[in-house]
């Protein structure tokens, strides 16, 4: 595996990759990889000839009290497991040269992008797309991999593409989870043991909501009702949203349809978690 740090020079890696007809699938990260990340990165590797991973801890994204001066960072443990996987390919950029100064051009979705986690985080789907355009210029993926625990990125990042013609299929891969259940976040790190065990509120209440569901339960309100009754006895969670939504749209609905969004944002303490359930046919 070859580490790029110069966009300039993962430019002209692209280039020769693609001049030698080799399809090129990427995985775009913060870091601090997880099993999640790995799942992404190794359906590259069946699918693509060529997997290119990028490492950005994206300051456009992070709003003015959230954590980017503590987000996680080891890229020596993350290039073991990427070299481990197989990655041909790990660009690691600089902040100064993804914004150099006098930057001050960003991309925005607008209709998506002021919904669910953009409510309280303002300005952070902004920084998303901006950081995730420049990306993909830089490495001219055939596909890219993102998963399906950040639905709504994934849904954005899915307009941007379509809007823009960029040609690049987008693919979301299933949540990948810990064996109780927890969702794989690179932010799980900052849970102590209490806080690790409240956590599994989350994925508890949408499985208490899929057998509402499965039970015939379709009332929006009644399931949602059940999911924050059910987060409201954990002491240690405090919840920013739970919501029952359009698949497409984010709008909230009255009623569960094939495609419906049970989309979760919770404070396990001090650290924000998210969880989604997609309701299936």
């Amino acid at each position: 595996m070859k580490t790029i740090c110069a966009p300039g020079q993962m430019i002209r890696a692209s280039r020769g990759i693609r001049a030698k007809r080799k399809s090129v699938g990427f995985v775009p990260t913060m870091g601090y990889l997880h099993e999640g990340h790995l799942s992404l990165v190794r359906e590259s590797r069946r699918i693509t000839d060529t997997t290119i991973v990028s490492i950005f801890v994206n300051p456009a994204q992070f709003g003015p009290s959230e954590d980017f001066k503590a987000y996680p960072r080891d890229l020596a443990r993350d290039s073991a497991l990427l070299r481990k996987e197989g990655v041909d390919l790990l660009f690691f950029p600089d902040a100064k040269d993804m914004y150099p100064p006098g930057y001050r051009t960003y991309v925005e979705v607008t209709g998506l992008q002021d919904k669910l986690c953009g409510r309280t985080r303002p300005g952070h789907f902004r920084g998303v797309c901006t950081v995730v355009l420049k990306l993909f210029e830089i490495v001219k993926p055939d596909v890219a991999y993102f998963g399906q625990k950040d639905a709504q990125q994934v849904l954005i990042i899915k307009k941007m593409v379509e809007d823009l013609e960029l040609g690049i299929r987008v693919e979301a891969l299933p949540i990948i989870r810990e064996p109780d259940g927890l969702a794989f976040s690179s932010r799980n790190r900052y849970l102590g043991p209490e806080e690790r065990r409240a956590a599994l509120v989350l994925s508890r209440s949408l499985g208490e909501a899929k057998q509402l569901i499965s039970r015939g339960e379709k009332r929006a309100d009644r399931i949602i009702e059940k999911i924050k009754a059910m987060i409201g006895r954990e002491p240690l969670a405090r919840i920013d949203y739970a919501e029952i939504v359009d698949g497409q749209e984010l709008d909230p609905v009255r009623s569960i349809r094939e495609g419906t969004l049970i989309a979760l944002a919770v404070f396990i303490g001090k650290t924000r978690l998210i969880d989604n359930l997609v309701i299936g046919p």
